[in-house]
């Protein structure tokens, strides 16, 4: 009853401005929907039910004052709700794709591989060609039993047993009084972290820095190993110098 009398305090306006018509049919509606509202308490709706106040919450505003049959959060969670199952099929998988590979033919491929160490997964697929299968070289290589490569050692190792044959060099520099840099070459044995040759110049060079090698190792001592960095300075000239 209190909800009619809203009802009727808010047509009031029409009912005395012209719409006489429009607003008595209104207040007709609402109090058959009052009663609806208190005799069924979840009114069964279809899909164009749904769509309908989807689409007039879009246009209209003021859609939550006419709303009766659901709450107004209703219409948003279908509004979610059709939003994620229209980008869930979009973004579905397709039912097509490659076909599956016969296990008969990968028990072949497996074969093959393990009885020919050496063929790749070109040779093994021309193979395949050979027979009458028809098998993508991809597929081929994908069904491949994985050989595990020889572990090789580490640097820490690497270093522990060739210690006595590397040597390292590098440059450091060095500011003087009148504002000038100076650069000093150290070439150092690692074995005992002995300086073996040092050298300073102001203009370091690939040649200078190649002849400072062959000065510190000038009797066929030179070590098997040498440690450097990838500045330009050890370029083609200095290799080619030292080597």
């Amino acid at each position: 009853m209190i909800t009619l009398l809203l009802h009727l305090l808010r047509l009031l306006p029409f009912l005395f401005g012209g719409h006489r018509q429009l607003a008595l049919e209104n207040l007709a509606l609402r109090q058959q929907l009052a009663v609806y509202h208190r005799t069924i308490i979840r009114p069964p709706l279809r899909s164009t039910d749904r769509l309908f106040w989807i689409g007039l919450a879009k246009i209209w505003t003021g859609w939550r004052g006419a709303l009766v049959i659901v709450t107004p959060e209703t219409v948003l969670r279908w509004q979610r709700h059709r939003f994620r199952e229209y980008w869930t099929k979009l973004s579905g998988r397709p039912n097509g794709g490659r076909p599956q590979v016969h296990a008969e033919i990968k028990a072949l491929i497996i074969r093959m591989a393990t009885a020919n160490p050496l063929w790749g997964a070109p040779r093994i697929h021309g193979e395949l060609l050979k027979l009458g299968i028809s098998v993508a070289e991809r597929t081929v290589s994908r069904l491949m039993p994985k050989r595990r490569p020889r572990p090789s050692q580490t640097w820490r190792t690497f270093l522990a047993n060739h210690v006595r044959d590397v040597v390292a060099l590098d440059f450091f520099t060095v500011p003087t009084a009148r504002l000038r840099v100076r650069f000093v070459l150290v070439v150092l044995a690692h074995h005992r972290r002995r300086v073996v040759h040092f050298n300073v110049t102001e203009h370091p060079t690939a040649h200078w820095t190649a002849q400072q090698i062959v000065d510190a190792f000038p009797d066929d001592c030179a070590p098997s190993y040498l440690l450097r960095d990838r500045d330009s300075i050890y370029g083609p000239a200095f290799r080619q110098r030292v080597i």
